[in-house]
C-alpha cells in the first residue's frame, strides 16, 4: 500500500517532496520522485508484494510512461501471464505495480476494467502529453486532484494536496453544510471549493498541451438480477457464494509479509475467516479484535467463539471511553478531511493493535452493502404504507410524541430506531434513507445554518441515484444507495484513513470482481426474504458457522457514542455559515436527554480538530 501525489504546474521539486512527504504514513518503506518539465509525481511505498522489484515511480522501457500507483491487483499474475504471450517482457520478479504499467502500454484505459483488486495511480504518457487518473471500482482507495489557474495537483489525501503552492484552500459552504447533514461527504464532493475526488470505477485524462480534462467512467455498479433463479437454485448458489468467497480471500492472501484477518464476531468477518481457513492452514491465520466494557456494543465473546470454532487464534483489546478521549485529537486531525462516522476511533484502535502483529489485514467490508445487512431494508415496506395511511399532520403528532421519550444508551435501542424512522417519514421517498442516517435532517439544516440549502441540494446525490434507475424497485434503491454511495463514501474511507495512519494495509474481500458480479445477479429473494437479511449468505455459511453466529441481530461497529460525548469537552471551532449559539443549544439538549444531537455533536468534533487546515 502507498501514497502518491503530483502536480502540472505551479510547482517545484521541494513542493514535490514536502506534498509526497505528508504522506510518509501510507507509505514510510520507501520514498521516489519523478520530475520532467511538464510534470512531477511523487510515491510512497509500503512494501507488500515483490518487496525488491516494485519501486515507483516505474518507467516503461521505451521511457514514455512513467506510473505511480496505490493498491493491490489480485489477478495480476494472470494478466502478466496474457501480456507475456502478446510479447511483452517483464524485468520484476512479480510486481504487479509492473503489470499495471505493462497493461496500459498494451490495452491503454481499457486495462482498467480487467483489474480485480484496488487501486489509485498517475501514469504520465511524455509521447502523447498526457496525464492519467484512475481509481479501483468502489473507491477503496482514495484519489483527490485540484485545478487552478497555475496547473493541476493530486494526492492520495488532501492534506498532501494543500502543500502544492498553487492550491486554493477556501472552503465550499454547501458542502459544508452537506458534511453535517450526512456525517461524511458524498460522491466527488470535498470540502474546498476548487478540490474534487475521482469518482470509483472512473479515469481522469488531462491534456498537457491544452489542459483540457475528461473524466470517464469505465464500470458501474448496477443490480441485473437473474430472474429465472428460483427457490430450487438455493443450494446450487450457496456452493456458488462459498466458492467465490474461497477464490476470494486466497487471491487476498497472497503477500511477502504477515497478515491476519479483522474478526468482529458478526457475520461478514466470521465468512471471511472460514473461507480463509479453508484456504490455507488454520495454524497460519491470526484474527483481531477490539472489546469495549459496554456490554451492548461488546461483541468480542462473539468473535472469540468465532476463533475458536475454527481453530484460529484471535487477539483481542479492549477499547475504554479513556483511551478514545486520549486519542481522539490525534486520530481526527490526521484524517486531512472532516469525517464523521464515529466507528473510524475504534477501527483506528483495531488497525493499530493489528499492525503491532502484521502489514496486511482482510476485512468484511461490503458484505452488509452486497448482501443486504441494514436496519433500513426492513423499513421500505412498512414506509411505503405509512406515507399512504397516514396523514401529514399525524405524523408530525407522531414525531412530537416521540420526542419526549427521552434518549437511550443502548446500542440501537428501540427508542433511537424509532425515532430515526420518523425522521426519514417526513421527506420525500428519493431522499428517505439518507436522512434516516443524517446528522442533521434538512429543517435542523435550515435552522441552524445561515443561507441554507434546500432538501434537494443536501441530498443530491442520493437524488440522482434513485433517478438514475428509475427501473429499481424501492428496495432496490435501496441497495444501490448503500453500495454507490454508503460503502464508497463513509465505510471504505473510514477502512483506508484509519488503517493507513498506521501503514497498514487492509482488504475488503467481498469486493473481488467475481464476488461482486454474483451479488448483482442474484434476485432480491436471495438477499432480502420476509424480514430476514442475508438470506442466501447465511444458507450458504450453515456448514461453516454456528447457528447463533448465523442468526444474531445486527449490532455494526460502533461506541457508546450518546453517552461518551455527555463528558468529551465541548469542542471549539468557527463553522463557517453556522449560527452562533446552535452548537451550545444542541450539546445542552443532548447532555440532558431532551434531543439526541450525537451525530452532529461528533461532526463537530470532527470538524474542531481540522478547522485550521481550512482558513
Amino acid at each position: 500500500m502507498c501514497g502518491i501525489a503530483g502536480f502540472w504546474g505551479g510547482g517545484d521539486r521541494e513542493a514535490l517532496l514536502a506534498m509526497t512527504r505528508a504522506l510518509a504514513h501510507r507509505g514510510p518503506d520507501a520514498e521516489g520522485l519523478f520530475l520532467d518539465d511538464a510534470v512531477a509525481l511523487g510515491h510512497r511505498r509500503l512494501s507488500v508484494v515483490d518487496i525488491r522489484g516494485g519501486s515507483q515511480p516505474m518507467r516503461d522501457q521505451a521511457r514514455e510512461l512513467t506510473l505511480v500507483y496505490n493498491g493491490e491487483i489480485y489477478n495480476h499474475a494472470e494478466l502478466r501471464r496474457e501480456l507475456e504471450k502478446e510479447g511483452h517482457t517483464f524485468t520484476s520478479g512479480h510486481s504487479d505495480t509492473e503489470t499495471v504499467l505493462r497493461a496500459f502500454a498494451a490495452w491503454g484505459p481499457d486495462c482498467f476494467r480487467r483489474f480485480n483488486g484496488m487501486f489509485a495511480l498517475a501514469l504520465y504518457d511524455a509521447r502523447a502529453r498526457r496525464l492519467w487518473l484512475a481509481r479501483d471500482r468502489f473507491g477503496e482507495k482514495p484519489l483527490f486532484y485540484a485545478r487552478s489557474a497555475r496547473g493541476f495537483a493530486f494526492a492520495s489525501e488532501i492534506g498532501a494536496l494543500r502543500l502544492w503552492p498553487a492550491f486554493d484552500r477556501a472552503p465550499d459552504r454547501g458542502n459544508i453544510q452537506r458534511f453535517f447533514a450526512w456525517n461524511y461527504l458524498p460522491g466527488e464532493r470535498t470540502i474546498h471549493r476548487n478540490c474534487a475526488s475521482v469518482p470509483p470505477g472512473s479515469f481522469l485524462r488531462l491534456d498537457l498541451d491544452t489542459g483540457a480534462m475528461e473524466i470517464t467512467p469505465y464500470w458501474e455498479y448496477r443490480l441485473e438480477p437473474d430472474e429465472a433463479l428460483t427457490d430450487r437454485h438455493a443450494p446450487e448458489l450457496a456452493e456458488e457464494l462459498r466458492r467465490l468467497l474461497v477464490q476470494a480471500v486466497k487471491r487476498r492472501l497472497l503477500a511477502d509479509v504477515p497478515l491476519g484477518i479483522f474478526l468482529s464476531g458478526g457475520l461478514d468477518s466470521g465468512a471471511v475467516l472460514a473461507a480463509a481457513v479453508r484456504a490455507a492452514e488454520a495454524g497460519e491465520i491470526e484474527t483481531f479484535t477490539i472489546g469495549f466494557t459496554e456490554k451492548s456494543f461488546d461483541e468480542s465473546a462473539k468473535a472469540a467463539r468465532v476463533a475458536r470454532h475454527l481453530g484460529v487464534r484471535n487477539h483481542c483489546q479492549p477499547l475504554s471511553q479513556a483511551e478514545v478521549r486520549d486519542s481522539l485529537g490525534a486520530v481526527l486531525s490526521r484524517m486531512s478531511e472532516p469525517f464523521g462516522d464515529a466507528s473510524l476511533i475504534p477501527t483506528f484502535h483495531l488497525c493499530a493493535f493489528a499492525r503491532q502483529h502484521v502489514t496486511v489485514a482482510l476485512t468484511g467490508d461490503g458484505g452488509d452493502e452486497l448482501l443486504g445487512g441494514y436496519d433500513p431494508l426492513a423499513a421500505i415496506g412498512p414506509a411505503r404504507l405509512y406515507r399512504r395511511l397516514v396523514p401529514g399532520a399525524l405524523h408530525r403528532l407522531f414525531r412530537a410524541c416521540a420526542a419526549l421519550v427521552p434518549a437511550q444508551d443502548r446500542n440501537m435501542s428501540l427508542e433511537f430506531r424509532v425515532k430515526r424512522l420518523l425522521r426519514g417519514l417526513g421527506w420525500p421517498e428519493t431522499m428517505q434513507i439518507p436522512v434516516w442516517m443524517s446528522g442533521l435532517d434538512p429543517a435542523e439544516i435550515a435552522a441552524f445554518f445561515e443561507r441554507p440549502l434546500d432538501a434537494a441540494e443536501l441530498f443530491a446525490d442520493a437524488v440522482t441515484l434513485w433517478r438514475g434507475h428509475p427501473e429499481a424497485t424501492p428496495l432496490e434503491q435501496a441497495f444501490l444507495f448503500f453500495a454507490c454511495l454508503y460503502l464508497c463514501d463513509d465505510i471504505l474511507v473510514k477502512s483506508d484513513r484509519a488503517s493507513m495512519q498506521v501503514s497498514l494495509e487492509t482488504r475488503a474481500v467481498f469486493l473481488d470482481n467475481d464476488l461482486v458480479d454474483f451479488c448483482r445477479r442474484l434476485p432480491m429473494r436471495f438477499k432480502y426474504r420476509n424480514g430476514k437479511r442475508k438470506w442466501l449468505l447465511k444458507l450458504a455459511l450453515e456448514p461453516w458457522l454456528p447457528p447463533d453466529i448465523l442468526h444474531q441481530p445486527k449490532k455494526g461497529f460502533g461506541i457508546p457514542l450518546n453517552r461518551w460525548l455527555r463528558s468529551l469537552p465541548a469542542p471549539q471551532a468557527n463553522v463557517p455559515g453556522l449560527k452562533p449559539g446552535a452548537a451550545g443549544h444542541c450539546r445542552n439538549l443532548h447532555k440532558q436527554r431532551k434531543g439526541d444531537f450525537r451525530y452532529f455533536l461528533w461532526d463537530m468534533q470532527a470538524w474542531a480538530h481540522l478547522a485550521p487546515e481550512f482558513a
